[in-house]
């Protein structure tokens, strides 16, 4: 049986009534840096002491990085506790997500979840805190909870009432103003063979920029500019994308440079359940990130919390030594190279609304209570059978105090085969200090960038 941990009747009430639109009062937003984080999390360790209190996260870099160089393993002497498999399922089944069990039987012996010590690494900087804080007194959804208005930064709603709130938490959280890497993405075949498809990924997040308000970053959340750079046959595709806050008001702008046709063409239908590109049909555009736009095609109902083992502190995935070879496996990646730790995590159920036409019925998502990155989920076809299963490996990064994905990766168990993104083995290190300008993100920017 699933056990939640309710965080206050209000917060379960507002949940399970629909979408309640609201701000807390001075008196709630004040637990914030006190029983709370300063992102609105449970201070104190759980009732077990197995998750520790949160002392303010990794903010320091191990002393054997230097800035430029790939992240290292801050924890190198760490060992598995125990291994959950299909064996032992029955001892740790309440502490794990539907979609966990079903990898565990489905795919035994092979997928396993090695369990190691939990650590709440996830650290932001003190201007992230600080609006964090203004938030919690000033955010409200807008009608419908197609957008959040009032609101800066990062997530703004640290001690949410309903569903939806969550969910924005995870849309706006903080990752940093600006992002350069190179990453690869594959959809490996049922006996594991795969061609990789390499991307630079460019992102200036308006939203999250120092001195940013609502009325001078144009609705605008992000500028995101992905450039093709392998195999050849794709080399130069472009897409750009400027996501919106409200995208009922106004829809995410998205264009895409084929090198083929040489020409900028506008993408009116990259979101909701259109293929994501290069993921042979095996994810959709709004899993990119585990959940993207806007979430007006279901009803979203808070459940709760739980404390479950969920992806955390993938260093090992993120190695500069671990190649694609290395982590990719028919039907599943290394689970050799995976770290499962118990944490506490916000349980959203999104169901489909009635006339909305979706591939996906009901969805169910993971959150992390320390950085509102969703870490794991579940996606039900129009039968109620569970479909697909997506995870997100994440870190904390040391150039920029920033907790976020590493690689994530979407399980179809009809297909028996999966997507995986951020394959960015071999490749340098994020870059949080690029350098960008807004400019640099428009159409004809854009257009430029393809002539070279």
């Amino acid at each position: 049986m699933q056990t939640y941990i309710v965080a206050g009747f209000a917060a379960l009430l507002m949940g399970l009534s629909g979408i309640v639109q609201g701000k807390v009062s001075e008196q709630e937003a004040a637990r914030l840096g006190k029983d709370l984080t300063p992102v609105g999390a449970i201070r104190d360790a759980n009732d077990a002491g197995v998750i520790p209190s949160w002392e303010g996260g990794l903010s320091e870099p191990p002393a054997n990085w230097q800035r430029g160089d790939v992240e290292v393993n801050p924890f190198p002497e760490d060992k598995p506790l125990f291994v959950i498999t299909d064996d032992n399922l029955h001892l740790y089944r309440d502490r794990l997500t539907d979609g966990h069990i079903k990898m565990l039987e489905q795919y035994a012996p092979e997928f396993v979840m090695p369990v190691y010590q939990t650590r709440r690494t996830a650290a932001f900087p003190e201007y992230v805190y600080e609006n964090s804080k203004q938030n919690a007194l000033t955010a409200e959804l807008l009608r419908n909870g197609n957008g959040v208005r009032d609101t800066i930064t990062t997530s703004p709603f640290p001690i949410p009432q309903n569903g939806l709130e969550v969910i924005w938490n995870h849309i706006l959280r903080y990752r940093g103003e600006e992002i350069a890497f190179r990453s690869g993405s594959a959809t490996p075949q049922v006996d594991g063979s795969f061609n990789e498809v390499v991307n630079n990924y460019d992102y200036f997040i308006a939203y999250s920029r120092r001195g940013a308000d609502l009325e001078n970053i144009d609705n605008k959340i992000f500028y995101l500019k992905t450039n093709t750079v392998a195999p050849a046959s794709l080399a130069g595709t472009i897409t750009l994308v400027h996501e919106t806050l409200d995208q009922i008001r106004s829809p995410r702008l998205a264009w895409r440079y084929d090198a083929g046709s040489r020409r900028l063409r506008r993408s009116p239908n990259l979101a909701y359940e259109t293929d994501l590109p290069n993921s042979s049909s095996l994810r959709s555009v709004d899993q990119k990130d585990m959940y993207n736009g806007a979430p007006n095609q279901y009803d979203w109902t808070l459940k709760g919390k739980r404390e479950i083992y969920v992806p955390y502190n993938a260093y090992k995935l993120h190695d500069a030594d671990v190649r694609p070879d290395d982590v990719i496996r028919p039907q599943h990646i290394n689970q050799e190279l995976t770290r499962y730790e118990l944490h506490r995590v916000w349980v959203v159920e999104a169901k489909r609304r009635t006339g909305i036409s979706h591939i996906y019925d009901r969805r169910v998502f993971y959150v992390d209570e320390d950085s509102w990155q969703v870490l794991a989920t579940e996606e039900y076809d129009k039968d109620g059978d569970l479909w697909r299963v997506s995870e997100a490996h994440n870190i904390s990064f040391y150039s920029e105090p920033v907790f976020w994905t590493t690689m994530e990766m979407t399980y179809d168990l009809k297909a028996e085969r999966y997507y995986i993104d951020g394959l960015n083995n071999g490749y340098p290190a994020y870059d949080f200090d690029p350098g960008f300008r807004g400019d640099q993100f428009s159409a004809s920017a854009a257009r430029r960038d393809a002539r070279r």
